[in-house]
């Protein structure tokens, strides 16, 4: 399977922030918004990605995260000149998608807890899977109804009455007819390519799962000024109660087999002098404890 982190858009809502430096760069307490989704992939078992941003922004990206081959990774960069919705992402990526299937995350959608995620990736042999994530305000978000068995019957975007309090988070799993299918949606009326659209398509064709997350799983959409300080609060609070980080890629790849313990060794011994460092450093530790077992 195939990643899309889609990293794009004005930032408008962060701005002055934006003038600086892009929407998924900010910091997240102590790393840069795109380690975030990025991790959350990975932990799925995602290896080959692609990163779309505006042309402006790909440079830093690509300082940031190179090729991915120091992760274990393939990371390739496509431009979203002009932001024309969501669904827009498989267009732009339809060569690096192939006939293969895709997941797509948004690069300023934070997750944390449990593993809902990874099983979605493990158990998917085709259609579409979404998740449903109870929240106050769904009229802010794509909302999904359930029937009385638990079965999605609608999916609405930003509705002004919400048929329920379940919004659906910024990551899609879809086999390869999404490309099709998005090759063959009509812009909305605020001329976008909605992802709203191709959930219903999905959803009228039977082929749509809906996994509703649990209570105790994180959602933060850390798309405004707020927001952004709210997820670096919850993250600073979960790493110093844990001990363990949130969003860390190098962990991640590591956990997952993408590169051994003398490989992320390597990696962490050409890190500067920082605190993001001594927490790799026990890692690569703890990582040689469980091996000589």
């Amino acid at each position: 399977m195939k990643g899309i982190i889609l990293a794009a858009g004005a930032g408008s809502r962060l701005y002055p922030l934006t003038l600086v430096a892009s929407k998924q760069l900010q910091p997240v307490y102590d790393k840069p918004m795109v380690y975030y989704p990025l991790t959350t992939l990975i932990e799925g078992g995602i290896r080959e990605f692609c990163l779309i941003s505006t042309p402006q922004d790909l440079p830093r990206y690509r300082q940031l995260l190179g090729d991915g081959s120091r992760l274990g990774l393939r990371i390739e960069y496509r431009e979203q000149a002009k932001p024309e919705g969501i669904a827009q992402a498989f267009l732009i990526a339809d060569s690096f998608v192939g006939r293969d299937p895709v997941t797509l995350i948004l690069g300023d959608n934070i997750f944390y807890g449990g593993d809902s995620f990874q099983k979605a990736f493990t158990e998917f042999e085709g259609g579409a899977t979404i998740f449903g994530y109870h929240v106050n305000d769904p009229e802010r978000y794509g909302v999904v109804e359930f029937d009385e068995h638990g079965l999605a019957i609608s999916i609405e975007e930003k509705p002004k009455q919400p048929r329920s309090n379940y919004a659906v988070p910024g990551l899609y799993i879809y086999d390869n007819e999404v490309l099709a299918i998005t090759k063959a949606l009509k812009p909305s009326p605020r001329g976008e390519l909605e992802i709203t659209d191709v959930n219903v398509e999905y959803l009228r064709r039977g082929k749509m799962r809906v996994c509703r997350l649990a209570r105790g799983f994180a959602w933060l959409d850390a798309g405004t000024s707020s927001s952004l300080h709210e997820a670096s609060a919850y993250v600073q609070t979960i790493e110093k109660r844990q001990g363990i980080k949130v969003g860390c890629p190098e962990e991640a790849v590591c956990r997952r087999g993408f590169l051994n313990v003398e490989q992320l060794e390597n990696l962490v011994n050409g890190l500067p002098r920082c605190e993001y460092r001594d927490y790799l450093t026990g890692v690569v530790e703890e990582a040689r404890r469980l091996s000589q077992r």
